[in-house]
């Protein structure tokens, strides 16, 4: 690469980070500075922009530890930094096992850092140095996949990233994505930059690898320019997605209620559309995406199961459930201590948690999963009589009846779960307080109206707050 080429690829940097920053406030930018030839050219074009345009820049790099050559990174990376009077910070991360493997495991906990240390440094945009070669891997590996429209989309050159970073402030913009590799060497040895190599790099089990050397080499003897074509079809599979998006959007609006998705309409759906609905409505719940053979087994059991069936398919990380045509996202919820007895096989426990009120504003049950509020109210149980009682709290064994009001019937517990449009799985976690064998109170329904106290004296209403734990 000549002078006159390194000073395009320059001020095509420029113009692309003036694009980022006039798009949003941005006082300052961040780099994700591994110490690599790429983030090493990175590194040398943001410090050129910053000291043209006066913004602060900081450098950032995470330490895993993994590499007996990782403090030797570390220490490359903060030289070269102090060189060029570009603020340096670092952060240590340790690796633990994990089913995802190692290299999805490390790339988690690096998001996670840097988007740590951008926070504590006040930076809303940090640029990494992803390039045209990476966005040509990305979209191979995907179709490898066989992924869909949105992992055929590739990388984007800007998006924010909450659940990765951690941050919901920060974007993570990638400016050299138009760039090769090639052109990133040529400007790295222009400049005589010095950079380390991670000698993970070459290691044969990481797919991107294999990718990298083998088989990227033959396509670059056969289809010359291959990557700018991939990121042609990247592009093409972009606008894909947002329109599929758009769609998805229009038919969430017309199935959801009350945040629940309404079967009848789904089941009105094609097919094709039904899945990208269901798709983009993880999405937002920021759920893992679903494969299509367990998506297209959830929505035949919808369509096929009868009108009043309850059904339960379970997610990687919720359950999917439905209730009077209606279509629930769940979290996985463990059992309650009061809840089943561990050392009886599972089987319900025979008593429940005796207590007293002593006048307190709310009492945490964490045995059966929330906190019982005692307020002030107009009508409820009379505050001393309350304090007298021998109270206690348990799950429903059967059989009890509740009056909500002198004008209603007195009916089981079922009757009224159903009439207050309590799913059956909720009712397994909802508690009832009792007095002796009188029923009080139970939670979902509200209070048994036959110990009322009189209107005149202070009064008490018991209300149930549930804080599960996924």
């Amino acid at each position: 690469m000549n002078q006159t080429s390194n000073a395009a690829l320059a001020a095509q940097f420029a113009q692309a980070l003036d694009a980022l920053r006039a798009q949003g406030a941005s006082p300052s930018l961040a780099i994700a500075y591994s110490g690599g030839l790429d983030s090493s050219a990175l590194l040398h074009l943001a410090a050129q922009y910053a000291a043209a345009s006066d913004v602060p820049l900081f450098a950032f790099h995470v330490h895993h530890g993994i590499s007996p050559n990782a403090d030797a990174w570390l220490a490359h990376c903060e030289a070269t930094c102090a060189a060029l009077g570009v603020t340096f910070a670092a952060r240590r991360v340790v690796l633990e096992k994990s089913k995802s493997g190692v290299e999805a495991a490390a790339r988690k906990l690096r998001y996670a850092a840097l988007g740590e240390l951008c926070r504590e440094h006040g930076v809303r945009l940090m640029l990494t140095a992803h390039h045209l070669d990476d966005q040509a891997e990305t979209v191979l590996l995907q179709l490898l996949r066989g992924s869909g429209t949105a992992g055929l989309s590739g990388m984007d050159a800007a998006n924010a990233a909450p659940d990765l970073l951690g941050n919901p402030d920060l974007v993570m913009a990638r400016p050299l994505l138009p760039v090769s590799r090639q052109q990133l060497e040529a400007y790295v040895a222009a400049f005589a930059l010095a950079w380390v190599e991670d000698e993970s790099n070459t290691h044969p089990r990481y797919a991107r690898n294999a990718l990298r050397h083998q088989v990227m080499p033959a396509l670059a003897a056969a289809f010359p320019g291959y990557q700018e074509r991939f990121a042609r079809s990247a592009a093409h599979a972009q606008s894909a997605q947002r329109l599929l998006n758009e769609l998805a959007v229009q038919d969430l609006a017309g199935c959801l209620v009350d945040d629940c998705i309404d079967v009848a309409k789904l089941r009105s759906m094609s097919l094709d559309r039904a899945y990208n609905m269901l798709r983009y409505w993880f999405g937002l719940r920021s759920l893992r995406m679903p494969s299509t053979a367990w998506l297209t087994e959830m929505v035949t059991q919808l369509v096929e199961a009868r009108h009043d069936a309850q059904l339960l398919v379970t997610h990687p990380d919720c359950h999917i459930r439905r209730h009077r045509d209606r279509l629930y996202i769940t979290p996985k919820l463990a059992d309650l201590a009061g809840q089943r007895d561990p050392d009886d096989e599972g089987l319900f426990v025979k008593e429940g948690e005796r207590f007293t009120w002593n006048g307190e504003a709310s009492m945490a049950f964490p045995a059966y999963g929330g906190v019982l509020h005692f307020d002030a109210a107009g009508q409820g149980f009379d505050s001393a009589w309350l304090r007298a009682q021998a109270l206690q709290i348990d799950f429903r064994k059967g059989g009890e009846r509740l009056k909500p009001a002198a004008n209603r019937p007195t009916r089981p517990l079922k009757y009224h779960y159903q009439a207050c449009n309590v799913p059956a799985w909720e009712r397994e976690r909802l508690p009832v307080v009792c007095s002796g064998k009188d029923l009080l109170f139970a939670a979902g329904i509200g209070m048994d109206c036959h110990h009322f106290g009189d209107v005149s004296g202070p009064l008490i209403s018991l209300r149930w707050e549930a804080r599960n734990a996924c």
